[in-house]
């Protein structure tokens, strides 16, 4: 990179609009949509798709996402082109008023096979380009001048307007689309001359406008700036009752979808792009990341993306490109939170979402639910997660309702895991190792057999069969208040076992209906001071809190020595 002074590279102009209206609008309402994913998009692809897979492709942006107006190719350019625009046609693929559109230069015998193309079609936007840049009129066309760049636009106008007369006799409805190609880069007042001229020559009727697409070719300036050029377009259009401004914008700033935003605020009607930005060089414009953010802000986009892993595995397939893991609403990773903080704050204001109030979970901007996505995957675990983000994967994965405080033991113990291990953990892995930690541990004590019998002094005894460090089965019996304390009291009177403190207890159920087992959790203190958990699962509620004794027994000894305290 050059050092300072940089001279390799100049600023680009801001454009002269000191009564701007953009910045204090607010956008309520969705524009015209138009994908380019079978044109602009696949020809960006190393291997392009097959007419198979372009009619896959083109029954998905149909059907399951809503386009009604598709551009489906460049069929001047290609045969395969061609040939799938007329199986569209021929095979009457096309839905009622779902709109074609097809691209074409601005040359005579382009324009007539391209009309060759699209006989027979019910409703077609041809859109009709040209380069008017002054780079474009220098090296491209060798020092053109704007009178024959206008007139390159004006003659392939008027050429088209009386040679698709036969089709719009024979019933195909046909609008014209207009691009200024490089628009961003070319003077404001010759876009708009060459724009101005265009339409003199077709002359639009309000049922049909003229779609004037002004198109980022390639991102220069920043979105202000686009938006300022949209705005002075719309403002000095004599025609803009007519006209239908479009937007066609690129990404290689970074900035495409910002820049399509705040045009639309400038006063655009319509918008071009491909599923997640696909497109020569960096991309165009991620036409469902506009839509999805205008939902989130309460406004229908008019495409339904609900069922968008199904539009991402198409995508994938059709078109052999991934989408990123952090690409906006569909990338696998956007519903997932690593940070502690952050999952404590999910897992938190998720139960005070409700049906009857806005969305408004923390670090979550839209549900995941309205796009076809589970809640499963919303919290994940590796070296920098929380404890709180542990004991949701256990709950919403398994059922496993921990109490609160017993959230930054297992928290610990899985960070320690995933710290050693150096990745993420699934669910499962997650899974296991509370298994292990908690429920498998069998020394230095194992309960084999425990039942209770009412006294008729309204206390408890308890008969167990235990085992002590692998040993030999022993019975052990006594009283006491409830199946737990007399429980603890044969530990005491008839095991080597020290003593310890009962400190908390709780329960829930795993699972419905009459195979419905209990969870016991219990946490004691053992006479070292320090505090230990441990959890039992059985059919039979009183098994499941003794079980869960032995469980925090067993850890108390694994982690204090062996002995924790005699």
């Amino acid at each position: 990179m050059q050092k300072a002074p940089i001279t390799k590279y100049t600023p680009f102009p801001p454009v002269a609009l000191p009564n701007r209206q953009w910045p204090d609008r607010t956008l309520t309402r969705a524009p015209i949509w138009c994908s380019v994913d079978l044109r602009d998009g696949n020809q960006a692809l190393a291997q392009p798709m097959s007419v198979a897979e372009k009619l896959e492709y083109f029954s998905m942006l149909v059907h399951d996402i809503g386009f009604k107006e598709i551009e489906i190719g460049f069929p001047s350019a290609s045969q395969i082109e061609f040939d799938f625009c007329r199986r569209l046609i021929d095979g009457n693929l096309i839905p009622p008023g779902v709109a074609i559109q097809i691209l074409c230069q601005c040359r005579e015998e382009l324009i007539t096979r391209s009309l060759e193309a699209i006989r027979g079609a019910p409703d077609v936007i041809f859109h009709l380009y040209n380069s008017t840049s002054p780079k474009q009129r220098e090296y491209v066309f060798n020092d053109a001048t704007r009178a024959d760049i206008k007139t390159i636009a004006t003659d392939a106008t008027r050429y088209l307007k009386q040679h698709a007369q036969p089709l719009i006799a024979e019933g195909t409805r046909l609008r014209l689309e207009y691009s200024p190609e490089s628009f961003t880069s070319t003077e404001l007042d010759f876009a708009l001359e060459i724009c101005e001229a265009v339409t003199d020559v077709w002359q639009p009727a309000p049922q049909d406008k003229i779609i004037l697409n002004l198109p980022a070719t390639v991102e220069y300036a920043t979105p202000n700036i686009h938006a300022d050029q949209i705005e002075w377009m719309c403002a000095h259009l004599t025609r803009r009752d007519l006209t239908t401004v479009s937007l066609h914008t690129h990404n290689d700033r970074g900035t495409g979808v910002a820049a399509t935003e705040l045009a639309l605020l400038a006063g655009a009607d319509r918008v071009e792009g491909t599923l997640f930005g696909n497109g020569e060089r960096t991309g165009n414009l991620d036409i469902m990341n506009v839509a999805l953010n205008l939902y989130t802000h309460g406004i229908d986009p008019r495409l339904d993306f609900s069922r968008i892993n199904a539009i991402r595995e198409t995508y994938e397939r059709c078109t052999r490109m991934e989408v990123p893991p952090r690409h906006p609403y569909a990338g696998e990773l956007v519903f997932t939170a690593f940070s502690g903080s952050h999952q404590d704050a999910i897992k938190k204001s998720m139960p005070r979402q409700t049906p009857s109030k806005p969305w408004d979970v923390l670090y979550l901007p839209i549900d995941p639910a309205d796009l076809g996505r589970s809640y499963k995957a919303i919290i994940r675990i590796n070296s920098q997660s929380g404890k709180g983000g542990v004991a949701y994967v256990l709950e919403t994965g398994y059922g496993y309702q921990l109490p609160k405080p017993m959230h930054k033991e297992i928290g610990k113990i899985i960070n320690d895991i995933a710290d050693a291990e150096g990745t993420e953990l699934t669910p499962a892995q997650i899974l296991a190792a509370f298994e292990t930690e908690y429920l498998h541990r069998a020394t230095p004590l194992q309960v084999d057999h425990f039942k209770t019998t009412e006294k008729r002094d309204n206390t408890v005894r308890c008969e167990a069969t235990v085992r002590i460090d692998a040993g030999k089965p022993q019975k052990i019996t006594a009283q006491g208040n409830g199946p737990i304390d007399a429980f603890v009291r044969a530990l005491a009177e008839n095991t080597p076992l020290p003593k310890f403190e009962l400190i908390s207890y709780s329960e829930h159920s795993l699972g419905k209906g009459a195979e419905a087992r209990a969870a016991s959790y219990i946490q004691i203190k053992t006479p070292r001071g320090r505090t230990y958990y441990g959890v039992g699962i059985n059919t039979n509620i009183e098994f499941a809190s003794i079980k869960a004794i032995a469980s925090a027994l067993n850890r108390a000894a694994a982690h204090d020595g062996g002995n924790y305290g005699r």
